[in-house]
């Protein structure tokens, strides 16, 4: 989706771009969403006026009819981009979706997926203002919290490779919560009171992202600050979707009919129709969905079937957010030795397990913390859904309902919209035009350093983590390092490694651990590189560090010689240990 404002205009109001799309075969509509689907047609497949658009005809398919096509041939749609950017395991930079499709089908990467769709938008935009084009204008860019700087710089490059130029990224829970605080204009300070703690809970597509923002008192005004954010937790819409198609699937394999792998796929797209109709229509009560027929007996027919309202939301409340207390963790399933390569969702399709999780270990009005949960704010599709809103907020509340009193929830009057609104509002606070939340790094980053010690059968020297970039570092920050050299390595291939702590927000640059538990610091996609330097001979050179975060929230690691004559720039390696 896509928003804007005339930032010129002090009056103007946000308004929300209504994008034009593929509807249907040679129908193009307005939507105010672009759903993130790809679709990538075989030859003559659809007729030649079939992909036009207002601007052109493109090679695929985006948006609305891209996801309805995929319904029907799930092996050339392209979904869950987002999720595959930021997954160190893939090479987020080869052609590898749709994930799983026949040799025949032509193949994209998750950064190539990534600038088709936001080409889409820019394409859109600039025939709709062809005097204000899109590369001239300040464009907010939002992505889960939860994504590391790898990911975000991937995104950064998609949108450059869209011809996007003057680009900031956006943590999209942040983005809701702007977005709060624009339709609840000067109102929000009369919500909000020092000392409250707020929980945006987003739960989208493909993603659970969780934030914490605390109310501030600074000289008189209330500030904000986000002071937590979760993991990357593949767990959202997509995974109920599968549920209430494993559900149907069952109800027809009791009435004698069998699905294949391919219907299968179909019948996922059918049930995420079914649950977005079901959720935005409280009197509906329940949604048809059709089959292509394949094998002996469906030849030249179609399998239909319906979904209960009933279904939908026992599945969603209980499958998705059952009760439980604030001790309890994610559940780990026992898992098979060998396993198909692909995205790591999560095991435990508990929400509430999640957020327990999250909350004890950010100590965001965990037990021991002096500041317990008294706000929520909902975002993301999944959340229309009554049922499920009113199961999270009875089980947050009875974590907290004796230190904090009834948790209260933030209402917004455009939830569908509200990221894109969000950002839009983030942007004129950027001008001074409006409240700003504090926060910078959502986590410490660490690269590691190799200890000195000498040669040990069988032994690997120790790895120490150096903090290079502490949690809460404003974009656009210089870091210096403490005046301490290390070694090198020049002339020979090498790794560097990199760690990253959510919760360890008391280190320093400069600060070296030594140890740490598997839950204090994580590893990163490491760097595989060889170094050269001019006019040495030597192996290891000393360097100095320095670090920086840039605007777009990037973080850049550099290597600096003694003389200062040569610098040596790292960054986040963009392809994972293995190769997919």
């Amino acid at each position: 989706m896509l928003a804007y404002v005339d930032g010129t205009d002090a009056d103007a109001a946000i308004s929300v771009f209504e994008v034009p799309q593929l509807t249907a075969a040679g129908s193009v509509e307005r939507r105010s969403v672009l759903p993130s689907f790809l679709y990538l047609p075989a030859k003559e497949e659809l007729g030649p006026d079939a992909l036009a658009l207002p601007w052109g005809t493109p090679d695929e398919v985006v948006g609305h009819f891209a996801r309805g096509r995929g319904a029907e041939v799930p092996m050339r749609l392209v979904s869950s981009a987002k999720s595959w950017l930021c997954y160190a395991g893939a090479n987020r930079d080869a052609p590898i979706l749709p994930w799983n499709a026949p040799e025949d089908v032509a193949k994209l990467s998750p950064v190539e997926a990534s600038r088709r769709y936001l080409s889409h938008l820019r394409a859109a935009w600039d025939h709709a203002f062809p005097d204000a084009p899109l590369h001239q204008q300040e464009v907010l860019l939002t992505v889960p919290a939860s994504f590391d700087p790898v990911a975000r710089e991937l995104t950064a490059r998609a949108a450059a490779a869209a011809g996007l130029e003057q680009i900031t990224v956006l943590e999209e829970p942040q983005a809701a919560f702007y977005a709060w605080v624009e339709s609840a204009g000067d109102e929000w300070r009369k919500a909000l009171q020092v000392g409250d703690l707020v929980l945006i809970c987003d739960l989208g597509g493909g993603t659970t992202d969780f934030s914490l923002i605390a109310v501030r008192d600074e000289r008189g005004e209330l500030s904000l600050e986000r002071i937590a954010v979760g993991d990357h937790i593949l767990l959202g819409g997509d995974n109920m979707d599968l549920a209430l198609a494993y559900h149907v699937r069952e109800q027809l394999a009791a009435k004698g009919t069998t699905l294949d792998e391919w219907q299968f796929r179909s019948l996922v797209l059918g049930c995420r129709e079914a649950k977005e109709h079901l959720l935005a229509d409280p009197k509906a009560q329940s949604h048809a969905i059709a089959l292509l027929g394949r094998g002996r007996k469906l030849i030249g027919g179609t399998v239909r079937t319906e979904i209960e309202r009933a279904d939908v939301d026992r599945i969603l409340i209980d499958g998705f957010a059952p009760r439980c207390t604030l001790q309890d963790r994610p559940q780990a399933q026992r898992r098979t030795a060998l396993q198909e390569i692909g995205l790591p969702y999560a095991s435990d399709p508990a929400i509430t397990r999640h957020l327990a999780s999250f909350l004890q270990r950010q100590g965001g009005g965990a037990k021991g913390s002096s500041a317990p949960l008294t706000a929520v704010l909902f975002n993301g599709g999944v959340t229309h859904a009554d049922l499920l809103r009113q199961r999270l907020l009875d089980v947050i509340g009875s974590w907290f309902s004796e230190r904090s009193g009834q948790i209260r929830v933030l209402h917004g009057d455009d939830p569908d919209h509200a990221v894109a609104r969000g950002a839009v509002y983030y942007g004129l606070a950027r001008r001074g035009r409006g409240i700003r939340i504090r926060g910078g790094t959502a986590r410490s980053y660490y690269v590691g350093i190799e200890a000195a010690m000498p040669a040990v059968p069988g032994m690997h020297p120790p790895i120490r983590a150096l903090c290079v970039v502490p949690k809460g570092v404003e974009e656009g920050t210089e870091l210096d390092m403490p005046p301490q050299e290390f070694g090198l390595l020049v002339g020979h291939p090498t790794d560097f490694r990199f760690l990253a702590s959510a919760s360890r927000s008391e280190d320093e640059v400069g600060t070296l651990v030594e140890h740490w538990s598997e839950d204090e610091l994580v590893e990163l996609a490491p760097l595989e590189t060889s170094l050269t330097a001019e006019g040495s001979e030597e192996e290891v050179v000393p360097v100095r560090l320095q670090g920086k975060v840039t605007e777009l929230g990037v973080l850049e690691l550099w290597c600096v010689s003694r003389d200062g004559k040569q610098r040596w720039k790292l960054e986040f390696n963009v392809r994972g240990d293995d190769e997919a």
